[in-house]
């Protein structure tokens, strides 16, 4: 895959306060999550990329060029900001379509392109209501049509499903499916992570301004070696079934719940799954479920930052 963004020694402060400190990070092609507790730095990293910013230090290129100040880069990019900054005295289309024309669009094609967008987005019926009156969530959702109504090779969303109801949460994350199979490279940031998950397995975790993790979820839970892994079974028997697996060395701990419930606690998660058809079959505990709660986003953040 061809890489998007590529940073090395990148850093960028505020007099003494530290935003971004020597992050080296290599983005490609696709659907990546941008995650980190607040003040990580994911949004000073968000507009050195767009170009809002100067790096202090270090290098930095966007799908190939120098993003600051830099107008051709500028048509490529689409930004979705977390600030709240619309022309409130504007129609939804009049915001747009103002942004388009800030592009350089002819005055029609502004006009066509800010409709479709604000349609994709769902708000194709408020479109000529005036976003003083917008919800939170609708206005959200005009800022992201603003950032891909020009179709962007590389479209940034800094918390986009701030606001939104469940309903406008699934609708954006299916454009964001849609925008990605048409070829968009997307960097999304969001506290949500289950949702993050949901779009892609690759993530991007910076915390105090430096590069914490890099990968897939499960690439990085695995790196975790030191955390065991978590497994809760629903057993008929799970007295039956603990025994069993006393025996295993990797099996660190066991718990026993109510209504069959048993949590395990392994070293090795790939070996303990592949012992349980053996087990199964000598002492017939009655296996109903089983999962492994701690190999998602969520848990793989909490590991790494608490």
């Amino acid at each position: 895959m061809k890489a998007v963004v590529e940073a090395k020694d990148l850093a960028r402060w505020y007099g003494e306060v530290v935003g971004l400190n020597d992050l080296s990070v290599t983005i490609e092609e696709g659907i990546t999550g941008l995650v980190g507790p607040n003040g990580a730095g994911k949004s000073t990293f968000m507009k050195l990329l767009v170009g809002e910013l100067r790096p202090s230090r270090g290098g930095l290129r966007v799908l190939g060029l120098d993003p600051f100040a830099n107008q051709a880069l500028y048509r490529r990019l689409g930004f979705c900001p977390q600030q709240d900054a619309l022309y409130d005295h504007l129609s939804g289309r009049g915001f747009v379509t103002l942004c388009m024309r800030m592009a350089g669009f002819p005055r029609a094609e502004a006009r066509r392109r800010a409709e479709h967008a604000l349609e994709r987005v769902g708000l194709g019926d408020a479109m000529e209501r005036r976003c003083g009156g917008y919800s939170k969530g609708m206005r959200q959702r005009t800022r992201l049509a603003q950032a891909i109504a020009h179709d962007p090779e590389l479209l940034i969303v800094d918390e986009p499903l701030t606001g939104l109801d469940p309903l406008a949460r699934h609708r954006v994350l299916e454009l964001f499916r849609e925008l990605a199979g048409a070829g968009t490279s997307i960097l999304v940031s969001s506290h949500v992570l289950h949702e993050v998950q949901s779009l892609t397995e690759r993530i991007v975790l910076i915390h105090r301004g430096r590069l914490l993790a890099q990968g897939s979820v499960s690439e990085v839970r695995r790196l975790l070696s030191r955390h065991p892994r978590k497994v809760r079974f629903t057993v008929r028997e799970p007295r039956r079934l603990a025994g069993a697996l006393l025996r295993f060395e990797h099996v660190h701990s066991l718990t026993l719940g109510e209504g069959g419930a048993l949590q395990v606690e392994t070293a090795d998660l790939e070996a303990l799954c592949n012992s349980l058809p053996a087990v199964a079959a000598e002492v017939r505990p009655g296996i109903q479920s089983l999962e492994s709660s701690d190999a998602n986003l969520e848990a793989v953040f909490d590991y790494l930052v608490g």
